[in-house]
């Protein structure tokens, strides 16, 4: 079982916010159970490539490999247009492999890529919403040429905010959970961080100012500011937080964020 336990929530999180912001469908627990298997199975991959190929390292990587396969499988049964976001998902997927290859796994790249491809799961739930393209499941969509290429969701700029906020705060925990655990007490490492939740803040401060004062967009600066203060603030206590602390802060954050981005999308 992975040993990365604030993964789970950067997994379920998008497909939640994309099935509320498109209708939920049945479609969404089904591809909610696919993603969850699939995350095993690159998990286990993930070990033995690192491994270097040990044989004892295999058999958790074919059973989850045929878990995620067969339920794949009915998936696209379901919804055959999922097929068109393969491309996008074979790239993320080859990066990722490949720094496991490396022993890079925890390196920056790796980090973006896993949370590119997790937040990327809005996109593609809300392409089976009750609120989406009807043919948005078929092989192919509607109209001619590229347009019958366009991946299920990816047309709708609403879906592309909940994605782009949620991307943000993912990647904002990146450098910010290195500063409390593994890269603890390195200044390049925290100023990164603060400088990554500074921007965010900035930008959220001058969405607020073009909007008008939209109360939505308010939410989102204020959640941008406190995160920008957590990101300050929280690594220079002394005695470190723990682990336990750590994990329970990061859900109380992305329950946070998740609700601050249906709010501004519904």
């Amino acid at each position: 079982m992975p040993n990365q336990h604030g993964a789970w929530a950067m997994l379920a999180v998008p497909v939640l916010v994309g099935a509320l912001v498109s209708g939920v469908t049945w479609r969404h627990g089904l591809l909610l159970v696919t993603w969850l298997v699939a995350y095993l199975a690159f998990f286990a991959a993930g070990l033995w490539l690192r491994s270097g190929r040990k044989v004892r390292y295999l058999p958790p990587v074919r059973a989850y490999a045929v878990a995620a396969a067969l339920l794949g499988a009915v998936l696209l049964l379901t919804a055959p247009g999922l097929l068109r976001w393969a491309p996008v998902y074979a790239v993320l997927l080859a990066t990722s492999l490949a720094s496991s290859v490396r022993r890079t796994d925890r390196g920056w790249l790796n980090d973006t890529v896993t949370v590119l491809a997790a937040t990327l799961m809005t996109v593609v739930a809300a392409g089976l919403g009750t609120r989406a393209d009807p043919t948005a499941t078929a092989l192919l969509g509607v109209g001619t040429g590229a347009d019958r290429l366009v991946p299920p969701g990816a047309a709708d700029p609403d879906v592309w905010l909940a994605a782009g906020l949620l991307t943000a705060y993912f990647l904002g925990t990146v450098p910010y959970v290195k500063t409390l655990i593994r890269e603890r007490g390195r200044r390049s490492v925290l100023a990164v961080s603060i400088g990554f939740h500074a921007v965010l803040a900035v930008a959220a401060l001058g969405w607020c100012v073009t909007s008008g004062a939209d109360p939505e967009v308010v939410a989102v600066a204020v959640v941008a500011v406190g995160l920008l203060a957590r990101a300050v603030l929280v690594p220079r206590r002394r005695p470190w937080p723990s682990a336990k602390a750590i994990g329970l802060g990061e859900v109380a954050a992305t329950v946070v964020v998740s609700v601050t981005t249906l709010a501004v999308t519904l």
